[in-house]
């Protein structure tokens, strides 16, 4: 399975057969970043 975080509610999703957050019910999912991954701002 792949993780997936809910755009409106920000909760890590793990995505079956079902394509909305079970938390909220959005349908919007970004796929998670893992916990190593850090963001830098362009210069």
């Amino acid at each position: 399975m792949v993780a997936y975080k809910c755009a409106r509610c920000k909760q890590l999703v793990e995505i079956g057969t079902n394509i909305r957050c079970p938390y909220c019910g959005h349908r919007i999912l970004f796929k998670a970043r893992g916990a190593g991954t850090k963001e830098l701002k362009a210069r």
